[in-house]
């Protein structure tokens, strides 16, 4: 099932460390990531639910499982994207974030959008 042309999905993440948002004493240190998610097969899918692997720097691994992407279920047509921005807090300066979108294409067929792990990180600031 996993092969199939028609569906096929590429998710790319830029992200953005939050330090107005953060509070590094308290070990609490706040991300914006900006996914792109963009429909290279030859169906239409529709985003579903989404389940997030966050891991920090100690191993703690956050599980978050939910409906659409920001309130969203949005419909991604052959050669168009959709474009969100959200956010996550961990308890180390430094974590991993990875997972998987849930579709259903429009011919009915569910399937998964695997999202590459991609490193949350706060900048060190060279003097």
């Amino acid at each position: 099932m996993g092969n199939d042309q028609r569906h096929q999905i590429a998710v790319s993440v830029k992200t953005r460390y939050l330090v107005e948002q953060s509070d590094e004493s308290a070990n609490h240190f706040v991300f914006a990531y900006t996914i792109t998610i963009r429909n290279t097969g030859s169906a239409a899918a529709q985003l579903i639910s989404r389940h997030w692997l966050i891991t920090d720097a100690n191993g703690q691994v956050q599980e978050v499982r939910g409906k659409g992407v920001v309130g969203a279920q949005p419909v991604v047509r052959p050669g168009e994207s959709h474009e969100y921005t959200s956010g996550t807090a961990i308890a180390t300066p430094v974590g991993t974030m990875r997972g998987t979108y849930q579709m259903v294409a429009e011919d009915g067929t569910h399937f998964d959008a695997e999202i590459p792990e991609f490193t949350l990180s706060v900048p060190r600031v060279l003097h």
